[in-house]
């Protein structure tokens, strides 16, 4: 597991929202943040609306820092197209995001120490750098000597979550290929995501 194992539901709490759409989030039993103060609700300005949209996305994708995140915001301008689309094209693309979504770990930040410690291969080559950003085509699996780990095990039969259509995996062999990146409407994020907020709060 990752460092972030309990932290993380402290982003549910204080964002108010079931992130990652996990049955064991607080969010469940008390949709209001943590702390003494937790219960009193403000109705949010704009950059309040923004930030906490920007935070949300953030926050979805685990360990990305604030200087990452943005240079993904400045990469999605210099691109042709829907800022927003390629935004959230960039962040799939992401080696953690796309190991998460084929199922081989539990969690986004399950994945990040997964690939960190050289259990995944790209088109048969190992790669542990969890931002390596993934083409299409490409075929990411489990090396063989990891497909046994409980960790795999359990995420293989979590019934909370589906592969997107955007991949092609098999799990017997626990190789997948990312068929095409995706946009926003394909995404199976469990809430609302709206990255026109945020590319207007880092647009300020």
């Amino acid at each position: 597991m990752s460092k972030r194992t309990q932290s993380k539901y402290k982003i549910n709490r204080r964002l108010g929202v079931n992130l990652w759409g996990r049955p064991k989030s607080p969010v469940n039993k008390r949709d209001y943040g943590p702390g003494q103060h937790g219960q009193r609700r403000k109705k949010p300005t704009d950059y309040g609306t923004q930030l906490m949209a920007k935070q949300k996305l953030k926050g979805y994708y685990g360990n990305i820092s604030e200087k990452q995140f943005h240079r993904y915001y400045q990469e999605a301008i210099r691109r042709r197209g829907d800022t927003s689309e390629n935004l959230i094209g960039l962040l799939e693309r992401r080696l953690d995001a796309v190991v998460y979504r084929m199922k081989y770990v539990p969690t986004v930040f399950a994945a990040r120490q997964f690939i960190s410690h050289g259990h995944i291969t790209v088109n048969g080559r190992r790669v542990n750098i969890p931002s390596y950003l993934v083409k299409e085509g490409d075929v990411v699996a489990v090396k063989e000597k990891s497909r046994d780990l409980a960790l795999v095990l359990e995420a293989v039969r979590l019934p909370e979550r589906d592969v997107p259509e955007y991949m092609s995996v098999d799990l017997d062999k626990m190789t997948g290929t990312f068929v095409r990146t995706p946009q926003l409407a394909d995404v199976p994020f469990p809430v609302q995501m709206e990255p026109n907020l945020v590319i207007e709060y880092y647009s300020r």
